[in-house]
């Protein structure tokens, strides 16, 4: 057991959208990311996904609605449901995600992620 400390790890690195596993627990992985931009459109028709955030405002669109979040904050996105992240000015996220999620579901996209590295 080692005491994880966030804005340590945010340190660690500098690129936008790859989130990176800080913690693993009962299947899920704890990660964080940086965001900046406008992501793509996925879902992920098998697992949920949470957001936390630590710093920053992130908005996600949903099909029906747009959701704004703040540091301390978070949102649970129930698997299937279409969304798509947007961060006006760098964000701090936390996730967690079943450790078998795909970054961006069936879709295939120059920011997809095929394997996360662990900080």
């Amino acid at each position: 057991m080692n005491v994880i400390n966030l804005q340590q790890k945010f340190s660690l690195f500098s690129d936008q959208w790859s989130p990176k596993i800080i913690g693993e627990l009962n299947g899920q992985e704890v990660k964080l990311a940086k965001v900046q931009g406008e992501f793509v459109w996925h879902d992920h028709a098998n697992e949920d996904e949470m957001f936390f955030i630590v710093k920053g405002t992130l908005k996600i669109e949903f099909r029906d609605k747009t959701v704004v979040l703040n540091p301390g904050e978070m949102i649970i996105v129930p698997r299937g449901v279409e969304h798509r992240p947007i961060a006006e000015e760098e964000v701090l996220l936390m996730l967690f995600e079943p450790a078998a999620i795909k970054h961006t579901g069936d879709v295939k996209h120059e920011l997809t992620v095929e394997k996360y590295d662990k900080i």
